[in-house]
């Protein structure tokens, strides 16, 4: 839950959820293209005998084993960034959060990968939201999440997925989602 914006009204409270379009995600991405061309380009230079790095001599590298490792490997790498490249494209994880007390209902959008489950779109009445629920777990996989807790149905995330929220950020945003709805706070 990255940016609020909530309306004039003080009828909509909306959490607008960043998804896979952080610096982070295209630093990796870069990083992982750049040395899987470098990994695969020398690869092939021991292949063909002729130099394709502006860098360096891959062309004294033995075909087998080492040239084809390192071929393998820039494959596996530009897979690897063709993923994280197509994964950023689509904003997987990207949506929004939207409580509408005038309408009565909560509505949570994410977009997901390619296909006929794309768009996941959840609503529900505001008066079946039975608690706002965080969840604190720290230690070597730390775990810091806001959930919405619904009659008949499962907890409904509506953190971002990735890097933890900030302590503070988390009960901030847990305990205006709970004023807002008139719901009790779980967890704390």
């Amino acid at each position: 839950m990255a940016t609020q914006s909530v309306s004039t009204g003080k009828s909509v409270l909306r959490y607008e959820v960043i998804g896979s379009r952080r610096f982070s995600n295209y630093w990796w991405a870069t990083v992982v293209t750049i040395g899987g061309i470098g990994f695969f380009l020398a690869g092939l230079s021991s292949y063909l005998g002729a130099n394709l790095l502006p860098f360096g001599d891959s062309v004294s590298l033995v075909f087998i084993p080492q040239g084809i490792a390192i071929g393998f490997y820039g494959v596996a790498a530009l897979l690897l960034a063709t993923y994280l490249w197509l994964v950023i494209a689509w904003d997987v994880g990207a949506g929004f959060n939207e409580f509408d007390k005038e309408a009565g209902m909560v509505k949570v959008f994410r977009w997901g990968f390619p296909g006929k489950n794309r768009r996941i779109d959840i609503s529900c009445r505001v008066a079946d939201v039975q608690s706002v629920r965080i969840v604190l777990r720290e230690g070597f996989n730390p775990k810091r999440a806001v959930y919405l807790k619904i009659k008949g149905r499962g907890d409904i995330p509506l953190t971002r997925v990735g890097q933890p929220l900030p302590l503070a950020e988390l009960e901030n945003q847990g305990a205006a989602i709970a004023s807002f709805l008139g719901v009790p706070i779980e967890g704390l």
